[in-house]
């Protein structure tokens, strides 16, 4: 049996917990709310973007982008997001799992050594111990906070390597943010860009009607910044809902710990009243009547 000492020393560690626990869960609450306010910022952005390239038609030119073009898989990239900081529960490790799913999924089809971008610094670490694959360092900008320059940087490369027939795919693993209860571990190809079609975005409030489009300077040129702008912005909202639901499973995670740190402190402070009860008790019956042995 724990002595009263110890007992004591076990509630005021449990105490400090609690209280990091509970600034933890104030933080990415505050976290949580700026990346909520960028990634809304986003949507209709983005939103505009796929509608525009579910409107146009590279036929009316003549044209077809070699960043649509799908070629046979000789090699693919992947990006993985994570975090860089712990304490926000299995995130990284889901997001470690779909990768390895991935990578097996690829395997089978005969690609041995996928080239991975991880990026955060708890899934470089995992990804620096795994074996079968082409390790790709990301850009230091990820490190130093300058996401949007970062999703440019990166985007560009794979989209040069792309053209260059360095690879055929190219695909980010990232969690998607739903609501602050529910994240899911999500696939997004980002090359070769596959627009969405022209019956998704029709719908009461915009009937599927035929457009003639004029084009200026030159559709050509149009699509040629249209795409790059396209999938850089899929990336970054990619990366955005990552961020957030970072957030909300840290949230979720710092309540569990105050909580179990809650009963568990009940459970610890009982067991001390006992103690301490036993002993007042003890000390009572030898100043009332002497020594008693139970």
């Amino acid at each position: 049996m724990a002595t009263m000492r110890e007992l004591k020393r076990r509630i005021n560690s449990v105490q400090s917990s609690q209280k990091i626990t509970a600034a933890m869960k104030m933080i990415s609450s505050a976290r949580m709310r700026k990346a909520e306010i960028a990634l809304n910022r986003t949507l209709p952005y983005e939103e505009q973007l796929q509608s525009i390239l579910a409107h146009v038609n590279e036929k009316d030119c003549d044209y077809e982008s070699p960043l649509r073009k799908i070629r046979p898989l000789r090699q693919v990239a992947l990006i993985c997001l994570g975090s860089d900081e712990g304490m926000c529960g299995a995130f990284n490790i889901n997001l470690y799992k779909e990768l390895l799913g991935t990578i097996r999924e690829y395997a089978s089809l005969g690609i041995q050594h996928p080239e991975v971008y991880p990026i955060g610094k708890k899934m470089v670490g995992y990804v620096k111990r795994m074996q079968n694959i082409d390790y790709k360092k990301s850009t230091d900008l990820f490190i130093e906070k300058k996401y949007p320059e970062a999703v440019k940087v990166l985007t560009d490369e794979l989209i040069a390597r792309f053209l260059q027939g360095d690879v055929d795919k190219v695909e980010v693993i990232y969690t998607h943010y739903k609501s602050r209860g529910t994240q899911i571990v999500t696939r997004l190809q980002l090359l070769p860009l596959l627009g969405r079609k022209q019956e998704e975005q029709s719908g009461p409030d915009r009937p599927n009607l035929p457009r003639v489009y004029i084009y200026e300077p030159d559709c050509r040129e149009i699509f040629e910044i249209l795409y790059p702008l396209i999938i850089r912005t899929m990336f970054y909202k990619t990366f955005l809902e990552n961020q957030t639901s970072e957030q909300a499973t840290r949230i979720i995670a710092m309540q569990m710990a105050s909580d179990n740190a809650y009963k568990l402190l009940g459970s610890l402070q009982l067991e001390y009243n006992k103690l301490r009860q036993q002993g007042i008790t003890t000390e009572l019956l030898d100043m009332a009547g002497g020594n008693v042995e139970e």
